[in-house]
């Protein structure tokens, strides 16, 4: 995998991101420094999670913050729902925003399932290997206790 560019995941939580931001200009002027903003800024946090989590350390890391985007995702459909309730937004916009996030959803918990095997397979072969080298130590020979006259 070349960077998180390429991942389906950053992909289609850009398009939902977009897709907020052209949506919520539409909302009244009294909610620029609340749900627009509130909205906004989940998307935002989902796309960039996936980015920050993919330049750490580890699988244990990255799963980390990819739940913090599913997090965001969460409070986004929230976002949507409400939104559709205040007759903010169409229906059929809402719909549209739902299920784009419900697409990243999918693909986040898919990659955190991934990300989560890989881990135990890793742990897996350390462990077998450590097993391994542990049984070739006990092959061995005891050494015969010196005796000091």
């Amino acid at each position: 995998m070349g960077t998180y560019r390429e991942l389906n995941a950053w992909k289609e939580a850009r398009i939902l991101c977009n897709m907020v931001y052209r949506i919520t200009e539409t909302l009244p002027e009294s909610e620029r420094y609340g749900l627009s903003s509130q909205m906004r800024r989940a998307a935002v946090s989902i796309l960039s999670n996936i980015a920050e989590g993919y330049g750490r350390d580890g699988a244990k890391e990255y799963v980390h913050f990819l739940r913090i985007s599913c997090g965001s995702a969460y409070e986004l459909e929230t976002q949507i729902i409400l939104c559709s309730d205040l007759h903010y937004i169409e229906k059929m916009q809402a719909g549209e925003l739902y299920q784009k996030n419900v697409t990243v959803l999918k693909l986040l918990r898919g990659l955190i399932c991934t990300l989560q095997t890989r881990q135990a397979t890793e742990l897996r072969e350390e462990t077998t290997t450590y097993a391994a080298e542990d049984n070739e130590c006990y092959s061995m020979q005891p050494r015969q206790p010196t005796t000091n006259n």
